[in-house]
């Protein structure tokens, strides 16, 4: 029996993590104080990466011990190595933010906070686009039953052909060897193997 492959979808806390780092760093850019800003602005990129991490899942572990505790900031780069140099930006930024929370003078400049904002909102964009669209590294999905069930023939014979399509490019070409020409022997024409 073959498994029924299902469209995947966001998982909603992803989705509450961005609304969150949105909202956040609309907040952050009212804000007058520079650490202040800046604490608000690190904390919405860290809402982003949080979000990536409850999409796409935790990185294998060793079963036998027991994981230390890790920042978003070093998970991010195994789960997805696209984000590593902003990851790298962000984790430097750490101590600055926990200064800032902390309250000290100057931890952050009003120039850091608007780099910081900057960074933040490109970040959070480019993380909006990668969850807002299919994994690369996972298998494209057909919602056979959704297909099955729908009465209109033609809307279904449509999205499966797509499917299919999309199935068959992730595959990529068909080895060499199997590229060959076949008859079939009840005139049906050919078809390539």
């Amino acid at each position: 029996m073959h498994p029924v492959l299902r469209r995947t979808t966001v998982p909603p806390a992803a989705l509450d993590l961005l609304a969150q780092a949105r909202s956040g760093l609309k907040d952050a850019s009212t804000i007058e104080d520079s650490n202040s800003r800046y604490a608000a602005a690190h904390l919405a990129a860290l809402r982003a990466a949080a979000a990536v991490l409850a999409s796409r899942g935790r990185p294998e572990g060793s079963p036998r011990r027991r994981a230390r505790i890790r920042s978003a900031w070093e998970v991010l780069p195994e789960i997805a190595p696209e984000l590593a140099e902003w990851s790298a930006l962000f984790a430097s930024g750490a101590r600055r933010r926990a200064r800032a929370e902390a309250g000290i003078d100057n931890a952050a400049t009003q120039r850091d906070a608007d780099d910081l904002m900057r960074d933040a909102a490109m970040f959070l964009r480019l993380v909006e686009r990668m969850i807002s669209t299919p994994n690369p590294h996972q298998s494209p999905s057909i919602d056979l039953v959704e297909l099955t069930e729908n009465r209109d023939a033609s809307t279904a014979v449509r999205h499966l052909s797509e499917g299919f399509d999309d199935l068959f490019r992730a595959l990529g070409p068909p080895p060499p060897g199997l590229r060959q020409k076949q008859t079939v022997g009840d005139g049906g024409g050919g078809t390539e193997r």
